[in-house]
């Protein structure tokens, strides 16, 4: 079989000989030969079609970290998980088009009512965490780690909000910066103890009583990248009454609202607690 080299394979792929090079070292696109001396890279024309793969995913804005799971599915399933992948992109688009407005106006002395805020008080708690430093593609895998020790445990409930499990923010979740995010589920007092003790991979701790200003979200919003837009709303509007928000960090809380069918989505509410 004739090899092509690393220019020509380029050239057909419409791919650069440097983007070869990196796809080379995180092992998406190896090639079939490498001098042994020279350390130049040879393709196999078969080799085209995965190239031109991994350049589409790319020019549509596809992270390498979602690509490498494509490269081993058929072409049904890759064009199943870009149609998911594509819904998500326009959503966070549509998130960041509305917060840009939002701070235009916020800006320019315009008050933008986005949402209707609600406050609530909520009740000294014992919760069971799990706490980590993660980015968003880390975010997810942390909730879905904390939904199945919940499942693998199974532990009484808290009736209302107040016993609804809880994801805080403590910091900025974003592709370049790592949060951390705290998963947290309410427990009864009188248990907290040997509740603990049977999970050991969580940590308990109580959280003190304090007001929440919220934005309930329901079953239709409940998206990620909307949160940081109802964040600034919960923001400006605890500073035009001259609350602040407190150290315990922004919160979104999924209520149970049984009876769940497969694929709905939590109904949930952000909140911000305030001082």
């Amino acid at each position: 079989m004739t090899l092509l080299s690393i220019g020509e394979f380029a050239r057909r792929s419409r791919l650069s000989a440097k983007a070869l090079r990196r796809y080379d070292e995180l092992d998406l696109l190896v090639p079939q030969r490498v001098d042994p001396d020279s350390g130049y890279r040879w393709y196999g024309p078969g080799q085209l079609e995965q190239a031109r793969l991994i350049a589409a995913l790319r020019r549509i804005g596809v992270p390498l970290a979602e690509v490498r799971p494509l490269l081993g599915l058929d072409r049904a399933a890759v064009a199943e998980r870009v149609t998911a992948w594509w819904a998500r992109a326009e959503a966070q688009h549509a998130a960041r088009r509305d917060l840009a407005a939002f701070l235009v106006d916020q800006l320019s002395g315009r008050e933008a009512v986005m949402y209707e805020v609600a406050t609530r008080e909520v009740p000294e708690r014992r919760i069971l965490c799990l706490k980590r430093n993660v980015d968003e593609a880390g975010a997810w895998a942390l909730g879905k780690e904390f939904v199945g020790i919940m499942q693998a445990r199974p532990m009484p409930r808290i009736g209302g909000r107040a016993g609804a499990p809880f994801a805080i923010y403590h910091g900025e979740v974003t592709a370049d910066s790592d949060g951390p995010v705290e998963w947290c589920r309410p427990v009864p007092a009188a248990e907290a103890d040997a509740l603990a003790a049977a999970a050991p991979e969580l940590t308990l701790r109580t959280e003190p009583a304090h007001q929440e200003a919220y934005v309930h979200l329901g079953d239709t919003q409940a998206t990620p990248p909307q949160w940081p837009l109802v964040a600034e709303a919960l923001y400006g509007w605890g500073a035009a009454r001259g609350r602040q928000a407190s150290g315990l960090g922004p919160r979104v809380t999924f209520l149970a609202t049984p009876p769940r069918l497969p694929g709905s989505a939590p109904d949930c509410d952000y909140a911000v607690p305030l001082r």
